[in-house]
Order: structure tokens, then C-alpha cells, then sequence
């Protein structure tokens, strides 16, 4: 009888040993918490109140130092502890819920872009007033005022400069120059 009285103490609804820890304690209701609140849960409204009062009571007796104390003499005297229903089953793997985000995980969004935008904004004002170049203009683009022309114009004009049997070297310009 004493190993059904532990089944369905307040440590079995919350997945406990009896030497849980403060935090051990805290981190399951809250696991719990989540997965039976009836505003969170799929199961039906008279059954979510019920395993989430049950687990708050549990939660709320386990917490307490003296409570806990008190607690824990009774489980040594033989007695009935209410359970939940066979339907509803607590465990502490989480139910998975697709649900609307709260206002504070809309807010910390919101503080998030913003600090993106003002890091962006910062960044771009520094190099500004250090003068920094925002845009480079490539070593290879034509100076300003002339066109630009292909690579393979600017190589056949020369090719049809250069005599038959004459190597073509490199210059200080780039396009290249005949040997002689």
C-alpha cells in the first residue's frame, strides 16, 4: 500500500524523487505547468483544470520548507491520495504547442530590430564622419570621362596592329605591347 501511496504523491505527479532540489522542483512544474495549463493544453477543459490544480497544490506544498516537512511525515501514514483521471497522463516530455507569441516575446523582438537598425545606423555614421569610402571604385574601371570597352575589342585592335611572328609582351598599361 505504501508503494501506491508514493505513485500518486505530490513528487509522482511531478515526475520526483523525494530528495528533489529546490530547482529540480521548480524546472519540472514548470515543464508541467506548461504542457497542462488549460489555456495551452488539448486536452478538455474540465480535465486541464483539474491536473493543473493539482499540480499547483503539489507544486505549492513541495516549495514550501515546512509544508514539505509536514508532507513528507504524512507519506509515512498510510492513506488515500487523490489521482488524476486514467485519461489524463502527466509526464514531463512536452506536448508539442504551436501557440501566438505573448507581449514579451513581442517586445524583445521589437528591442532586438532595434538594436539591429541602431547598430547599422551607428556603423554607417562613424565611417561616414571618419570619411571612409562607401562605395570603391575597381582598379580596373576606366577613369571618369571615357566609355568603357571590352576586353576582347581592346586585345583584337592590337592583335591587327602587331606584325605576323611578333610575340606580344606585357606592358605597363595591361593590354599588352610588341616585342621587337
Amino acid at each position: 500500500m505504501g508503494a501506491a501511496n508514493q505513485s500518486a504523491s505530490h513528487y509522482a505527479l511531478l515526475g520526483l524523487s523525494p530528495q528533489a532540489t529546490g530547482p529540480e522542483l521548480r524546472q519540472a512544474f514548470r515543464s508541467l505547468s506548461k504542457r497542462y495549463h488549460p489555456d495551452t493544453t488539448t486536452l478538455p477543459e474540465a480535465e486541464a483544470q483539474e491536473a493543473f490544480r493539482l499540480l499547483q497544490q503539489a507544486y505549492l506544498t513541495l516549495s514550501d520548507p515546512e509544508r514539505r516537512r509536514v508532507y513528507d511525515a504524512s507519506l509515512l501514514v498510510v492513506q488515500p491520495v487523490r489521482t488524476l483521471s486514467p485519461s489524463v497522463r502527466l509526464s514531463t516530455q512536452p506536448a508539442p504547442v504551436r501557440r501566438a507569441l505573448s507581449g514579451g516575446e513581442w517586445l524583445a523582438l521589437l528591442l532586438l530590430a532595434l538594436a539591429v537598425v541602431f547598430s547599422l545606423v551607428l556603423g554607417v555614421g562613424l565611417a561616414w564622419a571618419r570619411g571612409a569610402e562607401f562605395v570603391r571604385v575597381p582598379s580596373w574601371w576606366p577613369p571618369a570621362g571615357q566609355t568603357a570597352q571590352p576586353l576582347g575589342v581592346a586585345l583584337a585592335d592590337v592583335s591587327s596592329a602587331t606584325p605576323p611572328g611578333a610575340a606580344l609582351q606585357p606592358s605597363a598599361g595591361g593590354v599588352g605591347a610588341v616585342a621587337e
